[in-house]
């Protein structure tokens, strides 16, 4: 029954099971003592996207942040004022099509879409160095900040709680009832991640409740190098920052900082 209805309602019906926006954004970077730009920029489709660029004096470095699937940018503004002040560098994150004050429907084309204008823009701000962007996608942003690196540079990869793909969570979430092959929404992260460039850097909890830990270890085995994998002990799927504490953006820092190292004339 359940495999008919997939196969009559086809994407509508798969969006609905992996995608969970919220429109509702009542706080903002100000409320967490945070110096913020709230700014709009538009996709190649003519989208109208919003965001938050959060500086740090005296950084060159700047983060791309792509979030999960559910909620807007509202709900990362504890993990944002952490990463921000402990790691010391910029932070844009924004809202992909249909979450938050962002305009449009979420789809798989939707957000790879999103996350190429996401860049474009941030490479268009005069204060930012290129060369100095690193993508950092949780959860299905992984997989948004995976495909825009197989086509664009950026320092450095982060993929925090990735997933092997969309199939594979299917299949993990429904062992026994063979519903991969009918999906049409793919986020092939393991396969898109070999082709990236830059140094790749997979976190993962290992008590991950949502993604299986064993997934993130998949895709960073098919990572080409150089890379590096990262256990959060005890973590489960929305408390990696919480429970890996100063050890977790410690180890963050200094990815970055070796990664920037690698660059020439530094």
């Amino acid at each position: 029954m359940f495999l008919s209805m997939l196969l009559s309602w086809g994407c509508p019906m798969e969006e609905k099971f992996i995608f969970f926006p919220d429109s509702t954004v009542d706080v903002t970077p100000k409320d967490a003592g945070l110096a913020f730009e709230d700014v709009f920029f538009t996709t190649s489709d003519g989208v109208r996207l919003n965001g938050w660029f959060m500086p740090y004096a005296g950084s060159r470095i700047t983060l791309l942040w792509f979030h999960g699937n559910a909620g807007n940018i509202s709900h990362r503004l504890e993990n944002i004022k952490l990463l921000h002040n402990k790691v010391q560098i910029n932070v844009f994150i924004f809202d992909y099509r249909g979450y938050g004050r962002s305009e449009g429907r979420v789809s798989e084309e939707g957000t790879y879409r999103d996350g190429e204008a996401a860049l474009k823009y941030l490479r268009n701000r005069e204060e930012i160095d290129p060369r100095r962007i690193v993508f950092f996608g949780r959860s299905l942003g992984a997989a948004v900040a995976a495909d825009l690196a197989t086509r664009e540079e950026c320092l450095a990869l982060i993929l925090e709680t990735p997933f092997v793909s969309i199939r594979e969570m299917a299949k993990a979430a429904f062992p026994f009832l063979p519903i991969g092959p009918l999906l049409r929404i793919r986020y092939d992260v393991a396969e898109k991640i070999k082709k990236a460039k830059a140094p790749i850097l997979v976190l993962h909890g290992d008590k991950d409740e949502v993604v299986p830990f064993e997934q993130g270890k998949r895709v960073f085995e098919t990572a080409p190098q150089p890379k590096e994998f990262y256990a959060i002990r005890g973590a489960h799927h929305n408390d990696t920052y919480i429970v890996g504490g100063d050890a977790y953006f410690a180890a963050l820092k200094d990815f970055i900082d070796r990664a920037t190292a690698r660059l020439p004339g530094t």
